[in-house]
């Protein structure tokens, strides 16, 4: 089957628990990332769904940021892990992208968790360690944040990470929330890593998502060779790659929700 070929829809599809077009770090290029006002702008371009970032500050309180160091997205130097969550909520999250934004803060995520909810966003919530060594908190201060929001945990979010050990915290915190593996690109171990974290879903970087490896993933979830899992592709911001994928059943996280819509 040719690479750029449309597949059918597949069972793969079945399994993913949340939209099939999340907004990503809340609303994409459309407002600052991971701020109360990306939330609002994702829900805006009618996403039901978003993706932000968790990380814990020096005082282990989980904000939304997906650096590890200010600088990019809050001006400012110095680390996340290394400041008092006061301190970093004080700080301007929205100036760097553009006026109107100025004085957007950051926000913590039980902030986050109830502007979801008011707006009815369904929440890819990734859990993003500062460094690997405050992995196991964050993951369990991310699931605990969940069990505490009781409205949060009834919409099913799915807690995702690249940091394993992030994911076995939230599990054992947890179980009961759904869980995502994030790969760069599919690994050929993918359905042990799976089933050892009791992971519900598998995100990887869309060029993974090739028609070659799409059947391969269903054959081997179908023959029961792997565990059933919802896939994920991002970022995904060209409309005819997200309409492909989505066709194949796998959903997709996207900068451009302005331009990539749900069916």
């Amino acid at each position: 089957m040719k690479a750029n070929q449309p597949l059918p829809f597949t069972d793969a599809g079945a399994f993913w628990p949340g939209p099939r077009v999340i907004a990503h770090r809340g609303g994409g290029t459309l407002a600052p990332e991971n701020t109360l006002a990306a939330l609002r702008a994702g829900h805006a371009a009618g996403c039901g769904g978003v993706e932000f970032d968790v990380m814990l500050s020096a005082d282990g309180v989980p904000l939304l940021m997906h650096d590890a160091d200010f600088g990019r997205t809050v001006a400012g130097c110095g680390y996340v892990a290394d400041t008092p969550a006061a301190q970093i909520l004080a700080m301007d999250a929205g100036a760097w992208f553009g006026a109107p934004f100025r004085g957007e803060r950051v926000p913590t995520l039980a902030q986050a968790l109830a502007r979801c909810v008011e707006l009815g966003l369904w929440m890819n919530i990734e859990i993003k360690p500062a460094h690997e060594g405050v992995a196991d908190a964050t993951g369990a201060a991310v699931a605990r944040a969940v069990l505490e929001t009781p409205a949060a945990l009834a919409m099913r979010p799915v807690l995702s990470s690249f940091s394993e050990v992030a994911l076995a915290a939230a599990q054992r915190i947890a179980p009961e929330l759904a869980r995502g593996l994030l790969v760069e690109a599919i690994p050929p171990d993918w359905p042990a890593r799976v089933a050892r974290l009791g992971a519900a879903t598998l995100h990887a970087h869309h060029p993974a998502f090739d028609s070659a490896t799409l059947c391969e993933l269903n054959a081997a979830m179908a023959a029961g060779a792997a565990p059933r899992v919802g896939l994920l592709a991002y970022t995904v911001n060209d409309p005819a790659e997200a309409a492909r994928l989505t066709a194949a059943g796998v959903a997709v996280c996207t900068d451009r929700p302005d331009l990539i819509r749900a069916g």
